[in-house]
C-alpha cells in the first residue's frame, strides 16, 4: 500500500504528523510518501493527482487543508483517506485569518497565497462529499483554528455518510494522532482490499 500524506497550510513534507506515520510504517509493506504542497492550489492538486496516477494502491491522509485537498482527490480518483480536522472552507479561513490587508500573503519564496488561489479552492469545494464510505475523518472538538462542527456537518450528510470519531477536547494539530495510526492504516487497508 501506498500511502501519500497531504500537510496542511503552513507545515511541510516533515510535518509531525507525516513523521509520525512514515516511522509507524518503516518496518512494513506500507510506503509513506509526503509530498510538499506548498504552492498553489491547483497545482498542488495537480502535483498530487500524478502521483496517485503513478501509484498503485493508493490511500490519502489529509490534514486540514491537507484534508480539504483529500475529500477532492477522492470524489475524483475514488481512492480512501482519512482526514484529520479537514478544512471546509479554507478560502474562508485565509480571508478570516489573514484580512484583505494581508492578501497577498507569502507563504515561502515559491508561493504567495492571492485572492486568485482563494477564487480557486472556492471552486474546487464539492456541494456534497462523494465517495463518502471510503473516508473516515477524526475531529476534535477543542480545534482552535476550525469549528469541527461544520466537518461533522458536511460528512455526516444522510445520503453521503463518511465515518466520523470525534473527539472532546484536543486540538487542531491532534497531537494523539501516533494513537491513531493503526486505525488508519486499518481503514485505509479494508478500503483498499
Amino acid at each position: 500500500m501506498n500511502i501519500i500524506y497531504l500537510h496542511g497550510f503552513q507545515s511541510n513534507a516533515l510535518s509531525i504528523k507525516g513523521q509520525q506515520l512514515k516511522h509507524y510504517c518503516q518496518h512494513s509493506d506500507v510506503q509513506v510518501h509526503l509530498p510538499d504542497l506548498n504552492m498553489p492550489p491547483e497545482q498542488a492538486i495537480a502535483h498530487v493527482a500524478q502521483m496517485i496516477e503513478d501509484l498503485d494502491q493508493v490511500g490519502l491522509v489529509g490534514s486540514s487543508l491537507g484534508g480539504f485537498y483529500a475529500t477532492q482527490l477522492v470524489a475524483k480518483y475514488g481512492v480512501p483517506a482519512v482526514l484529520i480536522n479537514p478544512a471546509m472552507r479554507p478560502w474562508q479561513l485565509f480571508r478570516d485569518l489573514f484580512g484583505a490587508e494581508q492578501i497577498p500573503y507569502v507563504v515561502n519564496a515559491e508561493w504567495t497565497l492571492d485572492h486568485r488561489h482563494l477564487d480557486q479552492l472556492e471552486q474546487m469545494a464539492l456541494p456534497f462529499v462523494q465517495d463518502a464510505d471510503k473516508i473516515l475523518v477524526l475531529l476534535q472538538q477543542g480545534d482552535e483554528v476550525l469549528d469541527y462542527r461544520e466537518a461533522q456537518r458536511y460528512y455526516s450528510n444522510a445520503s453521503h455518510q463518511s465515518m466520523l470519531i470525534t473527539e472532546a477536547n484536543g486540538n487542531h494539530a491532534m497531537e494523539n494522532f501516533a494513537d491513531k495510526i493503526p486505525m488508519a492504516l486499518q481503514f485505509l487497508s479494508d478500503c483498499i482490499n
